[in-house]
């Protein structure tokens, strides 16, 4: 039996010490910055019937919210990787342009008006994507 509760002990502390002992960053995963996910989920959900049909109905039903997540995301805290002046400048550049998305939407803009503004956006997207997740690409 003690033989058992020394292996017992052993394992507790093995397991400790090599939770203790990983870094951190390796285990960083896009659900420490919620609020990116979340804009993400909107710019797949409006952006990929866009790129793979032409089809421009899911942004603009979304135009809107994207915006109003983009004003949330910029004014959030972000994250200490992430806590420098280029990504809050392109939060900031992002915010504006979802803003003036929804406004063609609103006033009846072109497709390609709209297309375009929408690629643009995700391009500024993937730059902000890009610099959490250390310069990798994103594959869609």
């Amino acid at each position: 039996m003690k033989m058992l509760s020394n292996r017992l002990f052993l394992i507790t502390v093995l397991v400790v010490i090599a939770a203790a002992c990983t870094n951190k960053s390796e285990t960083a995963s896009s659900d420490e910055w919620p609020e990116m996910e979340s804009f993400h989920m909107l710019m797949a959900e409006a952006f990929h019937p866009y790129k793979d049909s032409s089809n421009l109905e899911p942004v603009k039903r979304l135009a809107e919210e994207m915006a109003l997540e983009a004003d949330r995301w910029q004014s959030s805290e972000l994250p200490k990787k992430v806590r420098n002046e280029d990504v809050k400048g392109q939060l900031e550049k992002l915010k504006m342009g979802t803003r003036a998305l929804a406004d063609q939407v609103k006033a009846g803009a072109t497709d390609d008006e709209i297309g375009a503004t929408l690629t643009r956006l995700h391009d500024g997207f993937h730059k902000i994507n890009e610099a959490w997740h250390g310069g990798g690409k994103h594959e869609h």
